[in-house]
């Protein structure tokens, strides 16, 4: 694993700090307390307002214990899923995942797919078998 990337949308009916807060109950604490967003502003598609935040995890240990908090959290339930459709998350050696960005603010984190907090599991040169033993082997799947 080489980095993550962390995408989430605000939208003008979010408060921004709530929208960073529930990223930031994603990570280990060292990683969100020193963690900067890039913030960009958009517009969607009926001319609203959307920010959008971007951030990188690129220490190879700070992705590493995210990824351990991840499979901590988890319940079994979505662990499953996970790893029922495990082919869906992958593509050109990234890992896809999408957590539920209200729960994440109730410090829970689950996975969803409607207005969830992207991150994107960048792996040097693994394919679908390489990634799924590493997601094993954390804990992320069964």
């Amino acid at each position: 694993m080489t980095h993550i990337e962390i995408r989430v949308f605000a939208h003008a009916t979010e408060d921004e700090d709530k929208v960073l807060t529930a990223v930031r109950n994603t990570l280990p604490p060292r990683i969100s307390e020193n963690i900067t967003f890039k913030r960009s502003s958009l517009t969607g598609h009926h001319g609203n307002p959307i920010v959008l935040f971007e951030a990188k995890i690129r220490d190879k240990e700070e992705a590493k214990a995210f990824l351990q908090k991840l499979a901590s959290s988890l319940s079994s339930l979505d662990k499953e899923a996970l790893a029922n459709e495990i082919e869906q998350h992958v593509e050109k050696g990234c890992l896809y995942l999408r957590l539920d960005k209200q729960s994440a603010y109730l410090n829970e984190i689950r996975l969803c797919t409607t207005d969830p907090i992207h991150f994107r599991i960048h792996f040097k040169r693994a394919n679908l078998k390489e990634i799924v033993a590493f997601c094993r082997e954390i804990g992320l799947i069964p």
